[in-house]
């Protein structure tokens, strides 16, 4: 009886490692009372998550609250015995306490290779020097987080993931950070501060989305690049600057992007490549193109021209969405003289399926959908959504009187 009961003692070590690998700290650590082999088991553990699920602390005094994760995060650490790959740390109820810097300091001496740190309260924490002596990290993640680096700092050498979101960096700083680290593969950058100027120098990255307010985007060396999701907040009115020439937004973003495979355009970006000249057609189009997601304001003449370029740019594309952002803005011309112009010249021979979300029914988004289902012939299925029930059955009606290209076109209206 007795060896039954503690047959758990004896089972192998790399199956006691990966059933701790699937348990919280917080779990791992209470196997420890399971036996007295179990007992130091989980101080080997190479990943340390402290969040909400893995630290259950309460109180509602902060004083409190940061004096037991303190004491949670230090008695971890000082048990610790093995390497630590991994450390995160993202519990919504700790500020940018100084011990953050004594903890970092110890990491660095080690092989730590993913680190992630979530500041959900209180000012920017400026990182301490010692994280950017951890050369073997290959993902960093930081929230709400100072990013300024010693001046003996040459990069992360091993870095292949960046995710910096609610951070404040200089300019140069931020240039230097993403091109001194030169295996960055996935860089993912929301609501930032202290640059707007978008300068990528990332000869091996291959993902890259982007969020938050900015004046320029330029790609001096990313031709590997084949995911791209980006986002401008606010209408900047792009389409007034003269300093474009006759070039345009359009040719100088796709230009150093000859691999791109999916591509996000959110928010006001359209805008921003409708900026300056928009060619009726890319001078090199994006062969590897198939799935094209747009944020569109479809009164807006300059963003419909852009959208078009996009569409004829793409001769493999086979799933395109559409996202209509209505705002108040009025057409120097009727978008549908627009749409006829060159329509029957390119059409979409590989497009299989469309989603159109949050449209009124206007004559303009209307023009669009009908534009789409007579050049598409492999169309398989249209999904259209619209913003509010007003109106819905006079979509409807309309949408069931245009003629498909592809017989085999099934068009699905979505209910608000």
């Amino acid at each position: 009886m007795e060896m039954e009961v503690d047959k758990i003692s004896n089972l192998p070590g790399h199956i006691t490692d990966k059933i701790l690998s699937h348990l919280s700290l917080r779990d791992a650590v209470r196997t420890s009372v399971l036996s007295r082999k179990w007992r130091y088991k989980w101080d080997s553990l190479p990943y340390l998550v402290f969040d909400n699920q893995s630290v259950l602390v309460s109180s509602p005094d902060q004083t409190v609250i940061k004096s037991k994760l303190v004491n949670i995060v230090d008695h971890v650490l000082l048990l610790h015995s093995g390497p630590i790959e991994k450390f995160k740390l993202s519990h919504r109820d700790l500020q940018g306490v100084n011990d953050i810097d004594r903890w970092i300091l110890f990491l660095s001496r080690g092989s730590l290779k993913e680190f992630v740190l979530e500041i959900w309260k209180g000012h920017r924490y400026k990182l301490p020097s010692s994280l950017y002596c951890c050369q073997n990290l290959i993902h960093l993640e930081l929230f709400n987080c100072l990013v300024k680096p010693p001046p003996t700092f040459n990069g992360f050498r091993s870095l292949k993931s960046l995710d910096l979101q609610h951070i404040t960096a200089d300019q140069d700083v931020f240039e230097y950070l993403i091109s001194s680290c030169l295996l960055l593969e996935r860089l993912t950058l929301m609501n930032f501060e202290g640059f707007t100027q978008l300068n990528i120098h990332a000869p091996n990255l291959l993902f890259f989305d982007v969020g938050g307010v900015f004046e320029d985007i330029n790609f001096g060396n990313a031709s590997h690049l084949a995911i791209v999701s980006i986002g401008l907040y606010v209408n900047a009115g792009y389409d007034k600057n003269p300093a474009l020439g006759n070039t345009g937004n359009m040719i100088k973003f796709f230009a150093p992007l000859p691999h791109i495979q999916r591509l996000e355009v959110q928010s006001f970006f359209l805008k921003y490549l409708a900026a300056g000249k928009v060619p009726e057609r890319l001078p090199t189009p994006c062969i590897e193109l198939n799935y094209l997601s747009i944020r569109i304001n479809f009164n807006d003449r300059e963003e419909s021209l852009a959208a078009l370029c996009l569409l004829r740019s793409s001769p493999n594309l086979q799933e395109l969405e559409m996202l209509a952002r209505p705002e108040e803005q009025t057409a120097v011309r009727p978008v549908a003289n627009i749409l006829e112009e060159g329509s029957e010249k390119c059409p979409f021979n590989q497009l299989r399926l469309v989603k159109i979300a949050g449209i009124s029914g206007g004559s303009r988004e209307l023009n669009f959908i009908n534009f789409l289902l007579a050049n598409s012939p492999a169309l398989e299925m249209m999904t259209v959504k619209p913003a509010s029930t007003n109106g819905g059955w006079e979509l409807l009606k309309e949408l069931l009187r245009f003629r498909r290209a592809s017989v085999q076109a099934e068009i699905i209206y979505l209910d608000p």
